[in-house]
């Protein structure tokens, strides 16, 4: 039995096949004594690795946002109280809404909140988002300098009001960044015969809100912003609100899961959680009363429950 095991074992003298098997038995267990606890060790390591990693991703939650919600300071107060409730701990990445939903696509956050209907639903036909939610709007207006020198203060029409800045080529700063801010300019724009970008009198700043306002400011230009970031910005800026309440310039906001199923890394419970804290109905009164002590009115309404339709937009 033996020799039919282990072939080579029938050329020893009879005798010695015994003490060769046990010699060989022998440093085949310690061989693989040691081996077994070398691979138990490594295997235990990449566990904990891996699962530490697990963990400490699973508590992050990455925000891609506009804008807008920082320089207000509206996710400075909402933040806080978002990671005592769920021991999440957030990452914001404030940029333009286009941006912010670029990183979405990419499955680079786990969460989105913007301010582009149109451009977001795109995200959710492709699936990239899920769980979209209607959370507050405020609204776009035009500002500039009180002198006004194209004569635009209290056109109701923001088309003609751009217009008559063109015509009397006075200067305009544009974020000119892909935000949602910048979309909507451009969504303005469009519906005039002609094209701003390339003339003298259209700076292109590339940059977010506050900034772009800081250098309408230097410029004594025209700029349209959101009204919130323009109230917390105003007290240092000499520019004016000059047109407002025309339909064109709501501003809409929504948040919005990253798909998990469709991006593995996405840490899905954590988007999940973002998007119910921030149309719950602690948020919502939050919402409504953040700027009133400072600005005498809010800088955001709260819609979450609401539909587009309700809003106009």
């Amino acid at each position: 039995m033996v020799g039919d095991r282990w072939p080579l074992l029938k050329t020893w003298p009879k005798g010695s096949q015994g003490n060769l098997l046990a010699s060989h038995i022998w440093k085949g267990d310690v061989q693989m004594s040691k081996r077994f606890k070398w691979i138990l060790a490594l295997s235990l390591m990449v566990v904990l690795s891996v699962g530490s990693v697990v963990l400490g991703a699973s508590k992050e939650v990455i925000l891609a946002t506009t804008t807008s919600t920082r320089d207000t300071g509206l996710l400075d107060v909402l933040i806080p109280i978002f990671e005592e409730k769920t021991g999440y701990n957030v990452k914001m990445i404030a940029v333009g809404t286009g941006a912010a939903l670029a990183l979405g696509e990419k499955g680079e956050a786990d969460v989105l909140l913007c301010h582009a209907p149109a451009s977001e639903m795109e995200l959710v036909e492709s699936g990239d988002v899920i769980n979209r939610q209607l959370v507050m709007h405020n609204d776009f207006v035009i500002v500039g300098p009180s002198e006004d020198p194209a004569g635009v203060k209290g056109f109701k029409s923001a088309t003609e009001a751009l217009k008559k800045i063109a015509d009397a080529e006075a200067v305009f700063v544009s974020r000119a960044d892909d935000s949602g801010t910048h979309k909507k300019e451009k969504e303005v724009w469009n519906k005039l015969p002609f094209e701003p970008s390339g003339n003298a009198w259209y700076l292109e700043a590339g940059t977010g809100m506050a900034n772009t306002l800081n250098i309408a400011n230097e410029k004594l230009a025209y700029c349209l912003t959101d009204r919130g970031t323009y109230l917390s910005l105003k007290d240092r800026l000499d520019l004016v609100i000059l047109v407002e309440g025309d339909a064109i310039l709501l501003n809409i906001y929504h948040v919005m899961q990253v798909n998990p199923d469709r991006h593995k890394v996405v840490n899905g419970p954590g988007g999940q959680a973002f998007v119910e804290f921030m149309v719950s109905d602690e948020v919502q009164a939050i919402i409504s009363e953040f700027g009133v002590d400072k600005y005498g009115s809010p800088l955001f309404f709260p819609d979450a429950g609401k539909s587009m339709e309700e809003l106009g937009g």
